[in-house]
């Protein structure tokens, strides 16, 4: 990590890998928190294999649907980690993503507790880097990650 470049955020989720890993790999369950509230997500393309298309779309309303996220996965492994990045799009094309370019790694840890969560996002320049957290990173992936958290844990106690 290098803290010029990158943001990150760790949690302990009370909740086994698999469950975790499922809310991430589900459709379904992604859309119910890929977003912060009260924003909708869609989901349209989860290929979760390198090279493979990440794209959603979000929507304020439920009605009207804009673009959100359009990345390439670079590296799946079951139940331990996922890396995608938005500086390539789903069609293999470079890409000028806003508001910033990154590469995000998603590491799903074991713990005694459940689930060792942590988020890595990485930029190109300091620049990118403070742009990102200016604009609200750790509230938006704090938020998302709290639902995430909520619909995981909810899930692990039944």
């Amino acid at each position: 990590m290098n803290p010029d470049l990158d943001l990150t955020l760790q949690r302990v989720i009370r909740a086994p890998r698999a469950v975790v890993w499922r809310a991430w790999t589900d459709p379904s369950r992604l859309a119910q928190w890929w977003t912060p509230a009260p924003t909708i997500s869609r989901i349209d393309r989860l290929d979760l294999h390198p090279g493979g298309g990440f794209v959603t779309l979000m929507s304020d309303d439920g009605d009207k649907f804009v673009p959100h996220t359009d990345a390439v996965f670079l590296v799946v492994e079951d139940e331990q980690r996922l890396v995608f990045t938005n500086a390539v799009d789903s069609a293999w094309r470079p890409a000028v993503p806003l508001p910033v370019a990154m590469t995000a790694e998603i590491i799903f840890g074991e713990h005694p507790d459940g689930t060792d969560y942590r988020v890595v996002v990485r930029h190109g320049d300091p620049a990118a880097r403070a742009r990102h957290e200016h604009l609200g990173f750790f509230d938006g992936w704090g938020s998302v990650t709290d639902a995430l958290v909520a619909i995981v844990e909810d899930e692990a106690s039944r």
